[in-house]
């Protein structure tokens, strides 16, 4: 406890007895959406950032700002890494409909079946495909969140006909347009809000990563848990992006930015993808041990809801034609990264 207790004051620059932190030049302000207990701020950017003060013998610090303490909604991270607001952000380039069209595809309905192989086709998607639609920014990292599960209050989902009527929270455009393909109710809401909304019955459940699960306290409000079977991909999967303001960046000395760069893009990307599956598993556990029902959906009602989607594929191969953008080739790439 102690040890973690250190590395995380020398991550985040405390000021009162740290030696390295009167050495520091630069503190990195994060900014993300989801509360401080989540996995991507304790697994990933804290540790992280106890490496980048380490490596950088104190003069890189870190301040993280979680749940959107610096303002704003989720969707207005990516302009507040663009204007300086926060320094980096990690957020899901989904909650800004329309602005990432490429990268989009990594989100098509069925094509990751887990957070590690996903996230690497995510980042290798990225790398050939989509990096002119994020060129403003330094990108850290392009990972996944390894599939949304369905979680509901009041029944299970099992079949395609169990979608009818139910009204889920989803996390992107294309999540709430596969829901809607395979008959049930999209409506979209931040994060924050589900745990509310499902317990005043606004909404029946959510489609979410188990990531999310425990620090929305979403286990508390739904009872029935669904999701393909091991190796099975999912209906839907969200991109996460970690992007730093570029003139930041740009602004670094030498040798600070060749300790940002040796800690980010695949190696970050393969931690991001780790720690996504590990805490899927142990957050099943934890949700069986409380009574919860976690039920793997059969290969053929699996394959009745594929047969329902396939049109939000050739729908969003059409649209990203006519935004200049080869819909097809990047569908098709997309799928064949995430099969590697």
């Amino acid at each position: 406890m102690q040890r973690r207790l250190a590395a995380l004051a020398l991550a985040l620059g405390a000021s009162i007895g740290n030696p390295a932190a009167a050495a520091q030049e630069v503190t990195l302000k994060i900014a993300h959406f989801l509360p401080s207990a989540a996995a991507a701020q304790q697994m990933v950017l804290e540790p992280w950032c106890a490496t980048l003060a380490q490596e950088s013998s104190g003069r890189i610090g870190c301040q993280i700002y979680p749940a959107m303490q610096l303002g704003g909604t989720p969707g207005q991270l990516a302009d507040q890494a663009l204007r300086g607001v926060a320094d980096i952000v990690w957020t899901a380039p989904g909650y800004s409909a329309g602005r990432f069209p490429a990268i989009e595809a990594m989100e098509l309905p069925f094509v990751v079946r887990d957070a590690a192989s996903g996230s690497r086709a995510a980042w290798n998607f990225y790398e050939q495909y989509a990096q002119q639609e994020f060129s403003k920014y330094k990108v850290l990292a392009v990972h996944v969140d390894g599939g949304v599960a369905l979680h509901t209050s009041k029944r299970a989902i099992a079949s395609l006909g169990d979608f009818k009527g139910l009204k889920l929270r989803t996390p992107t455009r294309m999540a709430s347009k596969t829901l809607a393909a395979l008959g049930g109710e999209p409506v979209s809401m931040p994060p924050g809000q589900v745990t509310e909304a499902i317990s005043k019955g606004v909404v029946d459940g959510a489609m979410g990563a188990w990531e999310v699960v425990l620090p929305t306290k979403l286990d508390e409000v739904t009872k029935y848990h669904a999701q393909p079977a091991a190796g099975q991909t999912y209906p839907a999967a969200t991109v996460l992006v970690l992007l730093m303001n570029r003139q930041k960046y740009d602004g670094l000395a030498p040798d600070l930015k060749a300790v940002i760069d040796r800690n980010s893009g695949p190696a970050l990307v393969e931690r991001f993808g780790k720690v996504w599956d590990d805490v899927a598993a142990q957050t099943q556990a934890k949700v069986r041990a409380a009574g919860g029902q976690v039920v793997d959906i059969s290969e053929a009602d699996l394959s009745a809801m594929k047969n329902a989607a396939r049109a939000v594929d050739t729908e969003w191969r059409a649209e990203m034609d006519k935004k200049g953008l080869d819909g097809t080739k990047l569908s098709e790439a997309a799928h064949a990264l995430a099969r590697q």
